[in-house]
């Protein structure tokens, strides 16, 4: 009888035991983990909130540019007038001269050289040098710019080079968690941490072919040209502009997807340039009382203005058609037929379904190479 009543007290304590256990890892489930949060090694703890290992992975191919050019400031005109020269002679001022530089970033994006930057740090300048995280410098060579999508590509020549690894910027989703890595204000490699706010921004009057990822990652002066990475490390944009009030980060940073800048640098570093299709017209948007008298559901845009002997003119459309479709695709603002014709490989023949007056019409034109300026089609 005492054996048994022993067991049984013991069983009791078992099973109050396993009861209070349970109880307190559903209440307190950080219990568990304690001890395995404190250790330090190389793997990537989940839930840490760290993204060290994603800046360890990018960062060495994130750059520093200085693009410098000289200028020779003009003489003041007072020396060459002749009632100065009378009273002083001819003096020969020292030459004066000025140099004009740009702070900015950029991504190393193989190991053979090749870098992606803003057009607008390196444009007009006439030395370039490049600063690496490890400290190693060298001057870089200009491949080719597109001011139309402001980019830019850069060749460097150094051993060992690091390159960053690319990601996919079609399918970023509006929340995801992403970095901005590049060198504000000149302080040196800074990385800053944010979502992604919005995807396609369009019409902001920054290039010819808006299309930017929205951040609230603090972009500043010196991060143009810099890289937008995942949480995972994988490059998604080129760090590009700010909407700010100040001429500092106000939580709006844009950045061109990548998939948009490899295809710009492919192109360059095979062409020198970037080979768009073009129409030669100029188009506007309708308003509102043109859609309603007209009836178009799904928009159009107005012809506002041909070139002369341009593709357009040619194919006989004319100022004041409204464009509805190209190639049987529908349009709806300008920058959306900006963006259709200019995929056009220059010499492709399609249609363009229009309304001139009250009457439908479609002609063929014969896409032409895009000029390097201008806002037309």
């Amino acid at each position: 009888m005492y054996i048994n009543q022993s067991l049984k007290f013991i069983f009791q304590s078992i099973l109050v035991g396993l009861t209070a256990a349970i109880i307190l890892l559903v209440i307190w489930p950080d219990i568990a983990n304690h001890n395995t949060n404190n250790l330090s090694d190389n793997s990537a703890p989940e839930n840490t909130g760290s993204y060290r290992f994603a800046v360890d992975s990018a960062a060495p191919a994130v750059i520093n540019v200085y693009a410098s050019k000289i200028y020779q400031q003009q003489t003041n005109p007072l020396f060459q007038d002749p009632l100065f020269q009378r009273f002083f002679g001819r003096l020969q001022p020292a030459p004066n001269k000025r140099r004009d530089s740009n702070l900015g970033s950029g991504v190393i994006m193989n190991p053979d050289g090749y870098v992606l930057t803003n057009a607008h740090v390196i444009q007009d300048k006439d030395e370039i040098r490049i600063t690496l995280n490890d400290g190693r410098q060298a001057e870089a060579r200009v491949i080719g710019i597109d001011t139309d999508t402001d980019l830019a590509v850069l060749h460097i020549t150094l051993d060992d080079l690091p390159s960053i690894t690319v990601g996919n910027s079609d399918a970023l989703n509006v929340g995801d968690v992403v970095l901005a890595i590049g060198n504000p204000y000149d302080f040196g490699q800074t990385v800053t941490q944010g979502i992604v706010s919005a995807k396609g921004r369009k019409s902001m009057g920054i290039t010819t072919f808006d299309d930017f990822i929205q951040t609230d990652a603090d972009i500043n002066p010196g991060n143009s040209g810099g890289a937008l990475i995942t949480a995972g490390g994988q490059l998604i944009g080129i760090n590009t502009a700010i909407i700010s009030n100040t001429g500092g980060s106000q939580g709006i940073g844009l950045a061109t997807p990548i998939n948009l800048a490899i295809e710009v640098m492919q192109q360059l570093i095979k062409n020198g340039r970037v080979v768009r299709g073009w129409l030669g017209i100029e188009a506007q948007i309708l308003s509102p009382d043109i859609l309603r008298e007209t009836g178009l559901r799904k928009g159009g845009v107005l012809v506002a203005g041909v070139l002369n002997g341009g593709p357009a003119d040619q194919a006989g459309i004319m100022p004041g058609d409204i464009i509805i479709s190209v190639a049987g695709q529908s349009v709806s603002n300008p920058q959306q037929a900006i963006q259709m014709i200019s995929r056009f490989v220059p010499g492709t023949i399609i249609d363009i379904s229009l309304l001139r007056g009250w009457e439908p019409m479609t002609l063929r034109a014969k896409v032409a190479e895009r000029p390097s300026f201008g806002q037309q089609s």
